[in-house]
């Protein structure tokens, strides 16, 4: 039988913002920053199968970090690609058979399991939901020339975060169509209407 939900955990990034030091493996309190998110997943009895995606060349570093911290749930350690599109196709791909996909994103280890139930029933109505916070910050929209042309309502404006919660097959067929590479995984779903 198909497994209910399936985890890929995207650790990818280069890190070009933090000057190449890899996102996946900086020590936040001794412990690798990957590690936060592998144990919520881990432990989380809604999540049946964790796929994580890391760069090429840390494929062996994440396989020893699952086999050291005992993490039984990772089914798959794949490498991802040049973009953040690439890399969570490369995770659909490694994925166990599922009814559900939940992305989330390593960099960001303050994953709860309340946040993962919580995107699984929001899902569970419309087939796919993401986690995101109302925007605090007055928000310009300018065009090319630096000039502003709008101000979009504060109150109508969200800021999107991981996890993002997908009924499988809705997911693989947005990245099948993918036109162009995007920010989060939603936005290929947007694109298929």
């Amino acid at each position: 039988a198909p497994l209910n939900v399936v985890a890929i955990l995207v650790a990818a990034g280069s890190g070009q913002r933090m000057g190449g030091v890899e996102k996946a493996f900086l020590p936040i309190g001794g412990i690798p920053l990957l590690w936060y998110s592998l144990s919520v997943l881990q432990a989380s009895p809604l999540v049946q199968a964790v796929v994580v995606v890391v760069q090429g060349s840390s494929v062996e570093r994440a396989r020893s970090l699952v086999q050291e911290r005992g993490f039984s749930k990772v089914a798959a350690v794949c490498p991802g690609g040049a973009t953040r599109r690439d890399s969570v196709w490369a995770g659909l791909e490694a994925a166990p058979p599922s009814t559900w996909v939940l992305v989330h994103d390593a960099a960001r280890p303050c994953l709860t399991e309340e946040l993962i139930q919580r995107g699984l029933t929001a899902a569970s109505g419309a087939g796919a939901a993401v986690a995101a916070v109302p925007v605090k910050d007055t928000i310009k929209l300018a065009g090319e020339d630096g000039i502003v042309r709008k101000t979009p309502l504060r109150s109508r404006l969200w800021a999107v975060q991981t996890p993002q919660v997908f009924r499988f097959d809705i997911i693989t067929e947005a990245y099948r169509q993918a036109r162009g590479d995007v920010t989060d995984d939603a936005s290929l779903v947007e694109q298929l209407g």
